[in-house]
């Protein structure tokens, strides 16, 4: 794989298979690298720790792509490459000569990933933008929040280009297979915003049919109560999600208030009342800590967890089993090599 990409969308797309076993070469900037050298929690100069996340298992090269030699270098890679990622403006690679066309005369066999803010076609193609815009522009940041305050980012601004980065690479792997059928490559054209708009549920039928507009919620869930985050007594909070009847009867167990499940014994009654519902539900946890809430919750078979920091997470015994989380050294870091010792190690052959 050649990633000739930026920040996170594309290069994820590129970690993703390289976690898999892909040979993944890394084309940066000369001089100054991909600016994700620059984003986020500082390392040292010139290396942040979201640069080792997402460059892990890959190969970096320099290559200016703005020149004839740098164009003509990148052309002869994709000669021999499987896939070629890019997340650059629509109409940039063709400026430099790199375009499907081009890259498809050198290798009919290439899969190309393409990642932008809107995608190759459309109005808006040639638009700038972000994790931030495109969830925006999808219809999620509408949904997230509270009703009477403003709309909100849901999770970080970079949910969207991880997403996006995700479906192109199961696109790459469809590519590939199809590949192997045809003797042809293909592109893969993601833009940010879409991957959040597959996933809004059923909205997007329910206005074609209906005109009904979901409106925000917060923590709640439209259809489904309770399914809320809750306030114990220490603070914490507690996640609770209650899908069916038989869930209910056993919250309704765990609170020691069985009459619960007759009062409220339909999910269209328990939507109807709400804001009773979550009122009770929030007594409850409010009387007692986050742990001993979810012990009982546990033991009644109710579905639940912590609402956790990534402190928590660290300690989770669940994310240590599945090592969710691993710990490896970063060579660079621990021997102390600047990128001077590494010019220099790499003039006598050693890098």
């Amino acid at each position: 794989m050649l990633d000739l990409a930026t920040f996170v969308a594309a290069p994820f797309c590129c970690t993703l298979l390289g976690e898999f076993g892909a040979e993944v070469i890394k084309v940066e900037q000369p001089d100054r690298g991909d600016d994700l050298r620059r984003l986020g929690t500082p390392v040292r100069e010139g290396l942040s720790y979201w640069w080792l996340v997402e460059s892990r298992n890959k190969k970096s090269i320099t290559c200016n792509l703005r020149t004839p030699d740098g164009q003509d270098l990148i052309r002869r890679l994709a000669g021999s490459a499987d896939v070629l990622a890019e997340n650059f403006r629509p109409g940039t690679m063709e400026g430099w000569g790199l375009g499907w066309d081009a890259l498809r005369a050198a290798n009919p066999r290439l899969v190309m990933v393409r990642i932008s803010a809107f995608g190759q076609t459309g109005p808006y193609r040639e638009r700038p933008g972000f994790g931030r815009i495109a969830a925006a522009m999808s219809g999620i940041s509408y949904l997230s929040g509270y009703p009477d305050r403003a709309p909100v980012t849901p999770g970080t601004p970079t949910i969207p280009d991880y997403l996006a980065g995700a479906l192109a690479a199961f696109g790459a792997l469809v590519a590939l297979e199809h590949r192997r059928q045809s003797a042809e490559g293909q592109v893969v054209d993601v833009a940010l915003y879409e991957p959040m708009l597959r996933m809004l549920d059923e909205l997007v039928p329910v206005y074609a049919a209906t005109g009904y507009v979901r409106e925000r919620r917060g923590s709640g869930t439209e259809y489904v109560v309770p399914h809320n985050h809750y306030r114990a007594r220490d603070g914490r909070w507690v996640a609770i999600a209650c899908t069916n009847d038989r869930m209910f009867e056993r919250l309704a167990a765990a609170m020691e208030r069985p009459e619960l499940a007759a009062e409220f014994p339909t999910m269209a009654a328990r939507v109807a009342r709400r804001d009773e519902l979550d009122g009770l539900v929030q007594a409850w946890v409010g009387a007692a800590d986050a742990p001993d809430v979810l012990a009982r919750l546990d033991a009644a078979e109710v579905p639940c967890g912590p609402v956790a920091s990534v402190r928590e997470l660290f300690a989770d015994p669940q994310v240590r089993a599945r090592d969710n989380i691993l710990e490896f050294p970063s060579y660079c870091g621990r021997l102390g090599l600047t990128r001077d010792d590494l010019r220099a190690l790499s003039h006598r052959g050693v890098v």
